[in-house]
């Protein structure tokens, strides 16, 4: 679906539909499937743990220098960071000293430098890696928490998963309805809004690419 086309479409759902695809491709990788399939160790969710850690310090490191940003200052809402919580579930999951051991697969590095410099140079196409990791965490990654509690013992919203609790937004539902307005208003032109759409597709493909090295190196023995 071409943005410059769907005059009357609201702008959240040509990001949505046009980025199916590469969505549901990331979604249903091997990795993935074999993770939420309580077919792999608890290490291989302690690794894609790591992995996450990587890109959220390239969202959240740039969120400050863009908050009064036009075009992505909007979306730059302290209720959504991470970081610290990523921080907790490493050091409970990998004991104090986690970060000495902590190691970037090629594909992680590669999808937070792709962050990094939207963060820099193209406010616009931060948004498009913004909408597609934390809308994705109130939606998707809820699953994800579910199974990791049910497989691996985790505390119910605790260490371990707290990545996935968002304790500062009461009503997932109600924030997401806000979060696609602010899309739907987003202060660009036809053609950004189009380069927008596809860095949203890239954002998901460097997913893929994270799940595809992840599930190399956790493979299920035949």
């Amino acid at each position: 679906m071409d943005a410059t086309t769907t005059s009357g479409t609201p702008f959240s759902t040509v990001i949505r539909v046009a980025s199916h695809e590469q969505h549901t491709e990331a979604e249903t990788s091997t990795f993935m499937s074999d993770l939420l399939g309580g077919r792999l160790g608890v290490e291989a969710y302690a690794r894609y743990t790591e992995q996450l850690w990587f890109v959220y310090r390239a969202l959240e490191d740039g969120a400050e220098s863009l908050r009064d940003d036009p075009v992505a200052g909007p979306f730059i809402r302290p209720e959504l960071m991470r970081t610290a919580e990523l921080e907790r579930d490493l050091a409970h999951l990998r004991g104090a000293d986690w970060r000495e051991e902590l190691a970037p697969l090629p594909a992680t590095v590669a999808y937070a430098e792709q962050v990094s410099q939207c963060a820099r140079d193209w406010p616009a196409g931060y948004v498009a890696h913004h909408y597609t990791r934390y809308l994705g965490d109130l939606s998707g990654g809820q699953i994800i928490r579910d199974k990791a509690e049910k497989t691996w013992g985790f505390t119910r919203k605790g260490d371990g998963v707290r990545f996935y609790v968002f304790e500062q937004i009461p009503n997932p539902a109600a924030f997401k309805r806000g979060y696609r307005e602010l899309l739907d208003a987003v202060n660009a032109d036809d053609l950004e809004k189009q380069r927008i759409v596809d860095e949203c597709k890239r954002a998901f493909d460097y997913n893929g690419a994270v799940f595809r090295e992840l599930g190399a190196e956790f493979p299920l023995s035949a």
